[in-house]
């Protein structure tokens, strides 16, 4: 069969064939045309996606953004660090009672030479020795004296370095305090800036919003340590006040206070005398009528 121009055939394919060519051509001249246009936008997507930009601050930066209260914090986060470091040496049994104090004021007790020892703790000051030196120089009072001297003595070692130890506490309340300050202060900077310049200007309010929290986080990070060390270094000061009592006790345990009724031992001085109307009674009494 012989197809023609005229064939019925041909007049339904050419016309179906013209508008797929054309419908092609108008689509891909509408990509062209769009291909800039949808750049772009993928291109915003996808710094939408990766959000803004991350920017690192330094150690100081953060220090600097947490305004003045910064300068007490400083201080008293330098209080805590040599008030631990002190406090540690001072409640270390070594510390209290040296091995060489304890062994010397032994071998001098066994020997009986109490004023050798009352020099030696003198020559060699620790907590040991001092409770020792004076328990010394109340011996010719008799045993209850003695002992009530040991006690007050241990009581007095223990007040002065549990003193040193309560300025941890101190510092554990204070600077929460001071970092709550700097939360005020800066709170009051935040709504100042959110006032005139409304939500215009984030970078502003932002770095009020973190004087506040960088404030409050040091005084924390202050108070939480000085805290700990406090109950910390009580518990250790007990523990060695009491193995510093058991010597002290312990050396005096066989004290022979017969033999050392009204010894002066040591060189405190006696003020204490007969009163003075009593000699001159005996004065008069004694005169010849």
């Amino acid at each position: 069969m012989q197809l023609t121009s005229q064939s019925p055939f041909l007049h339904r394919m050419k016309p179906s064939s013209s508008k797929r060519f054309q419908t092609a051509v108008t689509m891909f001249g509408t990509m062209l045309l769009m291909a800039p246009a949808l750049l772009a936008e993928a291109a915003g997507e996808g710094a939408a996606t990766q959000g803004p930009r991350k920017v690192s601050h330094t150690m100081w930066d953060k220090i600097i953004a947490g305004g003045w209260v910064m300068i007490p914090i400083g201080i008293c986060s330098v209080a805590l660090i040599w008030l631990v470091v002190d406090c540690w040496m001072r409640t270390s049994y070594k510390k209290l009672a040296p091995d060489s104090h304890v062994a010397g004021a032994r071998d001098l007790f066994r020997m009986g030479d109490y004023v050798g020892a009352y020099q030696h703790c003198k020559n060699n000051p620790s907590g040991f020795s001092d409770v020792t030196r004076v328990a010394l120089s109340f011996v010719g009072d008799g045993q209850a004296a003695t002992e009530d001297a040991i006690a007050g003595e241990l009581g007095k070692v223990n007040a002065q370095i549990q003193t040193r130890i309560n300025y941890l506490s101190v510092l554990g309340v204070c600077t929460p305090m001071i970092g709550l300050v700097g939360t005020v202060t800066g709170m009051i900077k935040a709504f100042e800036t959110l006032g005139a310049d409304g939500i215009g200007s984030p970078d502003k309010l932002s770095a009020a919003i973190g004087e506040v929290l960088v404030a409050t986080a040091s005084g924390l990070f202050i108070a939480i340590p000085a805290f700990m060390f406090f109950y910390f270094l009580r518990n250790k000061l007990q523990g060695a006040m009491h193995k510093l009592q058991d010597v002290c006790v312990g050396l005096f345990r066989k004290m022979p206070y017969e033999h050392l009724k009204d010894c002066h031992v040591g060189e405190e001085e006696f003020f204490a005398a007969t009163p003075n109307w009593v000699g001159a009674e005996e004065a008069g009494q004694a005169l010849p009528a």
